[in-house]
């Protein structure tokens, strides 16, 4: 039987494959994502989500982007850096946001500035670069709001010493849903 003799028996096939539910996509890791704006634009506002199991910062962007099994669930933008946020940290006082892959380590309700989510920075690779230099990879790298002593508002520009600042109602809504533990990956 030739192949176009094949084509009447399987329209009927193809038609009932057209209607039926769509496979789930296999999951892919969120750091395999070449854009995040674009990935922030999938976001479904009804998707429902307890807690998200990773972030994904873009400096350039100034965009994060949470992720609950694999699909973008959050996104904020606008996001304030450390007073020379272009680069990856290196060193203490060298004023950058670090870039890499870390962990959320812990949480500090009594922080100076409105609730503090820690990063894991320096991880062992930065310590060794730092040592290597003669230097102190610095720390106390936070997802954080602004500073307790401003009434309302955000302090405009990039003020921070390394960490990210959000909006005190941005950071509320990031300390309820990023529990410890959660995997951050800083790009450039």
């Amino acid at each position: 039987m030739n192949r176009l003799a094949l084509l009447p028996l399987l329209a009927p096939l193809l038609a009932l494959a057209a209607c039926a539910a769509p496979q789930p996509e296999q999951s892919q890791a969120p750091s395999a994502f070449p854009l995040l704006a674009r990935e922030a634009a999938r976001i479904i506002p009804e998707r429902r989500f307890a807690t998200v199991d990773y972030l994904i910062v873009d400096k350039s962007e100034r965009l994060m982007v949470a992720y609950a099994a694999g699909q973008p669930v959050r996104a904020w933008r606008g996001l304030q850096l450390g007073d020379a946020p272009q680069g990856h940290k290196r060193f203490e006082g060298d004023e950058r946001t670090p870039e890499g892959r870390y962990v959320i380590e812990g949480r500090n309700p009594g922080s100076a500035y409105h609730l503090s989510l820690k990063v894991s920075y320096p991880n062992a690779e930065d310590r060794a670069y730092a040592r290597a230099q003669g230097r102190s990879p610095g720390g106390d790298i936070f997802l954080h709001g602004q500073p307790n002593a401003l009434p309302f508002g955000r302090v405009p520009g990039d003020w921070t010493d390394g960490c990210i600042a959000l909006s005190n109602a941005e950071i509320e809504e990031l300390w309820r849903i990023v529990p410890d533990g959660t995997v951050i990956e800083i790009r450039p």
